[in-house]
């Protein structure tokens, strides 16, 4: 086990200066030849999620349209179009977890063909030119990734991205990905996110065989992880502070499930684990992990809790050269070896899927945190696109 996997070749290369496409002159150019796609979203940070349409633009050169399937549902969705996270662009129309068909390809555009099945996570583009970006770590952008909803787009003349709750998308090829034929569309969507963030903290610190993986939480993130983590090979130990968890948790393949509670099991769990996946999103305590941790360990935070954590002890760090680091999803190369992994292994998200008429009784449920694991979208059951578009 060696911290500091190599990151995976990239897709994206930097686009040379005949390559950019100039600014339209107006948005109105942007729209010629569009389709309209059916879609739900939010209008106002407290109006809940209502049909929309949409107005997708023709693909350019490099330009796949998909015809999405289904799209999965993110917890920060419920944050975005609450308008949690800060000020929103409203209307707005979440998701990026897409799965669909590809229905229209640019005329520079070799690597997919109508009629393939594929993916798109939570970013249509980057600069394509720093440092991270030629090194297929897109996602950490040094001029700023575009997400797949509610971003700018300075391609497409600073409209704004909308997401996968929609009926069809367009997205530039360079940040679509393959889905492999023999896995649950379905299922597949919440990889594309949930599956990624903890893919990547996992292959960064070349989990293989034998390790010891560390889980706390088991909610979307956790059960990822747990998945992903046993077909590594790892020996899998899960933290919670609700017991009810527990056979979840060894139904999911775990070896061991450790209630984070109870010292006497956090004391037996000392210095027994190589590396932690940490996917709560709420403030909690994390000094008595790192006591979890052997020599040279480490802990990687995914969840982002909107309050402030309790403080960390250096000392616990530093006696055992423990490293505390962060992880964001993961670039567009290694959401495809991530999707490539999961085929090989038959690794997919446990999901329910849910009616458009049903997403806001899904957002309730996923804040309670009524849901195993993931919920999923299915835009057959969108209502028709309007005549014209309203988002």
């Amino acid at each position: 086990m060696t911290p500091g996997r190599p990151v995976p070749p990239p897709r994206a290369q930097p686009i040379s200066p005949v390559d950019r496409p100039a600014s339209p002159a107006n948005s109105d150019d942007l729209l010629a030849g569009n389709r309209l796609a059916a879609a739900y979203g939010a209008v106002s940070d407290n109006s809940g999620l209502v049909p929309l349409t949409l107005a997708r633009r023709a693909p350019k050169d490099d330009d796949v349209e998909i015809a999405i399937d289904f799209c999965g549902l993110c917890h920060s969705d419920v944050h975005a179009t609450r308008g949690e996270w800060g000020s929103q662009h409203y209307p707005l129309v979440p998701g990026h977890e897409i799965v669909g068909t590809v229905s229209r390809v640019g005329s520079a555009v070799d690597d997919f063909s109508p009629g393939d099945l594929v993916g798109v996570g939570c970013m249509v583009d980057s600069c394509r030119e720093c440092e991270s970006c030629l090194e297929g770590l897109e996602q950490y952008c040094e001029n700023g990734m575009t997400g797949t909803y509610g971003a700018p787009d300075a391609r497409n003349g600073g409209s704004v991205t909308q997401g996968g709750y929609s009926s069809a998308v367009v997205v530039d090829r360079r940040y679509v990905v393959h889905v492999p034929g023999n896995l649950d569309p379905a299922a597949v969507a919440p990889l594309l996110c949930a599956g990624v963030t903890t893919f990547s903290p996992l292959r960064h610190f070349n989990v293989e065989e034998g390790d010891v993986v560390g889980v706390v939480g088991l909610g979307g993130l956790g059960h990822m992880a747990v998945k992903l983590a046993k077909a590594m090979g790892a020996v899998v130990k899960v933290f919670t502070t609700s017991e009810s968890k527990v056979p979840a948790a060894l139904e999911l393949g775990a070896d061991e499930v450790i209630l984070s509670a109870d010292k006497d099991a956090m004391a037996a769990a000392g210095r027994s684990i190589d590396v932690i996946i940490d996917t709560v999103a709420a403030p909690h305590d994390l000094n008595p992990f790192f006591r979890t941790l052997r020599r040279d360990g480490a802990l990687f935070q995914l969840g982002l809790p909107s309050e402030a954590m309790p403080p960390v002890n250096p000392g616990a760090l530093i006696r055992r050269r423990i490293a505390y680091a962060g992880s964001l999803i993961g670039g567009i190369a290694e959401t495809q070896e991530m999707l490539d992994f999961c085929a090989e292994h038959g690794v997919v998200a446990d999901i329910e899927i849910v009616r458009a008429d049903q997403l806001n009784e899904a957002y309730d449920r996923m804040v309670a945190g009524d849901v195993k694991y993931r919920f999923v979208l299915d835009t057959s059951t969108l209502q028709a696109p309007a005549k014209e578009a309203n988002a």
